[in-house]
């Protein structure tokens, strides 16, 4: 064989080889740039779009040498066979329960947003785009069910991101599931699939019009078919907190797999205008739930949490500096100035009967400076913020917050645990404890339970221009405690349904893999059981409608982040501590892990 032949037989077995390698295990510091669509093939693309208002100098990611952040994750011991058996165990527990309901979604409702677990059907809620498929993509991977994986990867080519079933959109639940979720899934199947990126690119290019306004300030609920015809738009006047302020992680991991900055800078406008405010707020160091996206003004309203309305926005700031590696400090200050702000005006400690040191995140209503009313309204959805703690905790080295993070974890578990059913209500207000003056804890006190739940009835007397005829104000509140199953220290339960949700799960993980303590994989499990006993239908898993009976009853709903959160939480908490390790992966508000670059 001439040389030169030979030369180049061998380049190509050389380039095959190299090529086989990379598709098995690609370097971690792996960039692709999306496959682009052909803009002359007759269809609309979003990216084709004329931008109204145009930025003329885009915010660029932050560059520079990496900051050092401490190691986060607890190293775990070498694990003996025991249990190592019994955590596998329970993981395979946890796989079965997944398997189940993706059967269920495969066979009934495929390429829908949501099965409906009880009548074996399906509906569209947001924008029918296959939202349990798509938020699903990387808890198949990660548990290891692959050819579910590459028929469900198959199957998002149909998606049509310039088409929806319903007129407006709303911006940040399409973010965290659609975006979120192909991010997360390219992320962990380690670019081998680039249509996971092409989608990606495709519903960040849809979601960027969204910032097409005079200000550059999103449309949070978005008519996405006026924007395409290319109609002026505004940002609205009453925007949520989290709705505005739980984009930046995805946006920016966009930017950073694509080298496109025009997503992290879109997000990059929102952060500096929630900081150059932060501390003109009738609360400084947090955000009114509702803010004026329209004008820019973010100081006016007077309630603030941590719960529904505004949690993802504060979650957002210690992730957004870990994807960064510490490179924009900014993200940082935000966070130290929240969470002094939070820990002081609104965590309360509830009067229990077991006089547990736990906490809850409460709502604090503003109207004057000189009026300030805590609520002691506690959500299932704000029991991420012992998460949020937590990682915080680790992360700006604040070793000091840790035990606020063990507070507010295990009052969510003592919720879960003090209902018949084992699981944790929608909502419920509690009996704030109050020290002496002299300092000494709080303890048990049946009389002041009683009296809190008497002031309710009195209270809902009122709202309604009837009088009891109950007499005595014990009799009134035992009389209230039989009919609506209170339970000590709760004085009303507002809402008792339990949706799927996966916030308390989520906290429990986190504190797991920083903290390695070994009751909390044994909490996790009993609340699974509780959870895995009454929501099983015949086709999946079914939201409950009041979880204090000890046999709850079903709706018809099973929301898309049963897989992609509630169930993933679960596997991860009985996965070795190697899977996504907390060093290495950052979790979006929907469970999405996104890789930390170098």
């Amino acid at each position: 064989m001439p040389p030169v032949k030979r030369f180049t037989v061998l380049l190509v077995f050389t380039a095959l080889a190299l090529f086989t390698l990379y598709r098995l295990k690609p370097p971690s510091s792996y960039k692709f740039a999306p496959h682009r669509p052909p803009l002359d093939d007759g269809r609309f693309h979003w990216e084709t779009r004329s931008q109204l208002h145009p930025v003329s100098s885009m915010i660029p990611l932050p560059t520079g040498k990496k900051v050092e952040i401490p190691r986060i994750q607890f190293k775990f011991p070498p694990e003996d066979t025991e249990a190592r058996k019994l955590r596998e165990e329970r993981q395979k527990a946890v796989k079965e329960t997944f398997v189940h309901t993706w059967k269920g979604y495969k066979e009934h409702a495929w390429l829908r947003d949501e099965l409906t677990p009880i009548s074996g059907g399906n509906r569209s809620t947001f924008g029918g785009w296959a939202a349990t498929l798509v938020d699903s993509l990387d808890t198949l991977w990660l548990m290891d069910l692959r050819e579910d994986f590459a028929a469900a990867v198959a199957a998002v080519r149909e998606i049509d991101f310039t088409n929806a079933e319903s007129e407006k959109i709303n911006v940040f639940e399409t973010t965290i599931r659609y975006l979120g979720g192909f991010l997360a899934a390219y992320d962990v199947s380690g670019g081998r699939y680039p249509v996971l990126l092409e989608k990606a690119r495709e519903v960040g290019e849809m979601l960027y019009a969204a910032f097409d306004t005079p200000n550059r300030m999103p449309v949070a609920r978005w008519d996405w078919m006026g924007a395409a015809l290319g109609n002026e738009q505004e940002a609205l006047e009453k925007t949520l907190l989290a709705e505005i302020g739980s984009l930046s992680l995805e946006f920016t991991r966009l930017s950073q797999l694509t080298r496109d900055p025009k997503f992290f800078d879109a997000v990059q406008r929102i952060t500096d205008q929630l900081a150059a405010q932060q501390m003109d707020t009738k609360l400084p160091g947090m955000w009114p739930i509702i803010v004026n996206a329209r004008t820019g003004n973010f100081t006016d309203g007077g309630f603030f949490t941590v719960g529904a309305m505004a949690d993802s926005a504060y979650e957002y700031f210690t992730k957004e500096y870990l994807l960064l590696n510490g490179r924009s400090p900014q993200y940082r200050d935000l966070y130290e100035r929240f969470l002094p702000a939070a820990n002081q005006s609104l965590l309360f400690r509830p009067l229990t009967p077991s006089n547990l040191p736990i906490l809850f995140p409460g709502g604090l209503a503003i109207s004057t400076p000189t009026d300030h009313t805590l609520s002691p309204h506690c959500e299932h959805l704000a029991c991420f913020a012992g998460g949020m703690v937590a990682l915080g905790s680790k992360v700006f080295d604040r070793p000091q917050d840790m035990e606020i993070a063990k507070g507010l974890v295990q009052g969510c578990v003592w919720a879960y645990e003090s209902m018949p059913s084992g699981i944790m209500p929608e909502s419920f207000e509690a009996v704030r404890c109050e020290a002496t003056e002299d300092g000494a804890e709080c303890r048990w006190n049946e009389g002041r339970w009683l009296g809190a739940v008497a002031k309710k009835v009195v209270e809902d007397e009122e709202e309604r221009g009837v009088e009891s005829t109950i007499g005595s104000v014990e009799e009134k509140a035992r009389k209230r405690i039989e009919d609506y199953k209170l339970v000590p220290g709760m004085y009303d339960i507002g809402d008792r349904r339990y949706i799927l949700r996966p916030e308390t799960i989520e906290s429990l993980f986190i504190l797991y893999r920083l903290t390695g303590d070994p009751a909390l994989p044994h909490t996790a499990w009993r609340m699974f059981q509780a959870i895995q006993k009454h929501t099983r239908t015949e086709f999946g898993h079914a939201a409950l409608s009041d979880v204090t009976v000890p046999d709850p009853p079903k709706d018809d709903s099973m929301e898309s982040f049963w897989t992609a959160e509630t169930l993933k939480y679960f596997w991860l908490m009985f996965s070795e501590s190697r899977v996504v390790g907390l060093d290495e992966w950052v979790f979006n508000t929907e469970a999405h892990p996104f890789r930390r670059e170098g």
